[in-house]
């Protein structure tokens, strides 16, 4: 098995077509067709059904793809940070946000990168904190903004801020700032929801169970921007951070309450993985991502939030 193998195998099974991975390769055909049958020599196993209908995966040409790639990206991120003393940082860096964030934070640290290293190439990955951690743990990202995740063997984990949870709901249920509602009574309504095992989602259920009530939950979605749009058309409410909803609050698009006391609140944390070494560039970038976050927080940006630093 070597590089050339996983870049045809990669390139066709992204393309579907021979012909047309080797346009992108600058190859024959014939050699494209030679490194995948090597590659599958070397595995014993097909990793294309070769029909008329192109080049499909079989099961294990999946499973191999997704080690094809973190090979290639670890290559190139490898040849990107290996250079002379004096040669600017550079490098391929991996950030994950969380999708209540990324409009929040991911153009300002985009810039900021830039602006610091030009020479980085940043790739923001967003999702919810499961999927990141997930990511995170392979390998896929060099460090990502979580929540409510505690030191572990695997993770190196700082505490940044908390923030409050809010109940959001259409326009016309007018809730406001100045009336917190009881979970009680919250409950009441049809929930639009992260789906399970999500943090949020997670935090959302513990409340419930702690105030003695049951949800009733009539849709789970982990885009955020379907989880406003349903609860903007009056399909339920939902529960979300301040900071991803005063847009459409301000614009008069949905409505919002804290909850009575003690309220509902989560705790964002930065986490790397400690079963890889930090790069340098990885190591800039992380800083960029704590000012960001900081200068965020500063701005006023991020309403309430509470510094934990």
């Amino acid at each position: 098995m070597d590089l050339k193998q996983l870049r045809a195998f990669v390139t066709v099974a992204e393309t579907g077509n021979v012909t047309r991975a080797s346009g992108l390769l600058n190859l024959v055909q014939p050699a494209v067709s030679r490194q995948l049958k090597l590659l599958e020599e070397d595995l014993a196993t097909e990793l294309f059904d070769r029909g008329r209908h192109g080049m499909q995966l079989t099961d294990s040409g999946k499973t191999m793809l997704e080690y094809a790639r973190r090979i290639l990206n670890e290559v190139a991120r490898a040849k990107a940070e290996i250079k002379p003393v004096n040669a600017p940082i550079a490098g391929i860096v991996s950030i994950g946000l969380l999708a209540s964030t990324a409009d929040l934070l991911g153009t300002r640290l985009a810039t900021m990168v830039a602006e610091r290293f030009p020479d980085i190439r940043l790739r923001l990955t967003i999702g919810y904190a499961g999927h990141l951690q997930d990511w995170l743990e392979a390998g896929d990202v060099d460090a990502a903004l979580l929540y409510g995740r505690k030191e572990t063997p695997q993770l190196h984990v700082k505490e940044l801020l908390e923030e409050s949870l809010w109940v959001v709901a259409p326009a016309s249920a007018k809730l406001s700032s100045k009336r917190p509602l009881s979970f009680e009574r919250v409950a009441r309504e049809p929930f639009i929801l992260p789906s399970a095992p999500q943090g949020l989602r997670a935090v959302i259920e513990h409340a419930a169970t702690e105030a003695g009530v049951s949800l009733q939950i009539r849709t789970e979605t982990n885009a955020l921007s379907i989880q406003k749009s349903l609860v903007m058309m009056g399909q339920g409410w939902s529960i979300l951070p301040l900071v991803c909803i005063a847009p459409e609050i301000q614009r008069g698009e949905l409505s919002a309450a804290p909850l009575k006391a003690p309220g509902l609140k989560r705790t964002i944390v930065l986490a790397a993985s400690s079963n890889r070494q930090a790069t340098a560039p990885v190591r800039y970038v992380v800083a960029t991502l704590l000012d960001c976050v900081r200068q965020t927080f500063d701005d006023g940006c991020w309403p309430e939030a509470r510094w934990r630093d």
